[in-house]
């Protein structure tokens, strides 16, 4: 009976979770369509995403690209395929590894911070205080960080595109010995505007769902410090699992319609 319970009431609570979820993601996303607007807080929220993020998910980028070169190069060498080095890194940083790692380090980042900023105006009543002043908090706090991260993590993703794809094109010339006119041909021959499509979908479902994830913990938080640790390391983790999650449903349903 009692493993019994135990099952029960996991599911419960599961269910429970996955129902506020729900509410808050609609609440939120009617908040984002309809006006009013906060421009000037969109705008701070865009900045604080988009430009503050660009270095860690540049420099990931990068080093994403220089080392799916050298490990792209190991492989093929086994089999004399060492001309298709191009053709996997300029594929897989599109498709794949831009967007999630761009999400991953945005999430570590931008979710966070979301979810301790939320949520220390949450413990201080400050959240409260918003509507006692006839401002409604999901217009004010949820709605301008989701409509930034929509907009700016697939900006985010297709500069780390280029990132990536530069950073095995340094590899590929400079280390393994490619001939830079050759590895740029196979590039622009192997890439198809399908590719970068789909990462950019990824990349703005991923935005969604690292904002999503922040402002629902911090708006959630309670029981002072301790609280907001908590709400943030949540928003962190159910952000990652959320993309990776994503990530493969969204792969399959684009394996399925280029197919």
């Amino acid at each position: 009976m009692n493993f019994l319970q135990s099952i029960g009431r996991f599911t419960f609570g599961f269910l429970a979770t996955a129902g506020r979820i729900s509410l808050f993601t609609g609440t939120a996303l009617m908040h984002a369509i309809r006006p009013p607007y906060y421009p000037r807080i969109i705008l701070k929220q865009m900045i604080e995403i988009g430009y503050f993020s660009l270095p860690v998910v540049g420099l990931t980028a990068v080093f994403a690209g220089m080392v799916l070169a050298l490990q792209s190069f190991t492989g093929f060498s086994r089999f004399s395929a060492e001309g298709a080095v191009a053709n996997v890194v300029v594929l897989s940083i599109t498709r794949e590894l831009g967007p999630v790692l761009a999400g991953l380090m945005v999430s570590g980042r931008i979710g966070a911070s979301m979810a301790a900023e939320i949520g220390t105006m949450r413990v201080t009543e400050q959240v409260d205080a918003l509507t006692t002043l006839s401002t409604n908090p999901f217009k004010y706090l949820v709605a301008p960080r989701l409509i930034a991260g929509i907009t700016m993590v697939p900006i985010l993703v297709l500069i780390a595109d280029i990132i990536g794809i530069l950073g095995g094109y340094l590899v590929g010339v400079f280390a393994l010995g490619f001939n830079p006119s050759n590895y740029l041909q196979n590039t622009y021959d192997f890439m198809e505007v399908f590719d970068v499509v789909s990462g950019l979908i990824k990349a703005a479902m991923f935005g969604f769902i690292i904002t999503l994830m922040g402002c629902y913990h911090g708006y959630h938080s309670k029981g002072g410090a301790q609280g907001v640790g908590q709400a943030t390391t949540n928003a962190v983790v159910s952000a990652s699992i959320l993309i990776l999650c994503s990530d493969y449903i969204l792969t399959q349903l684009f394996f399925a319609a280029d197919g």
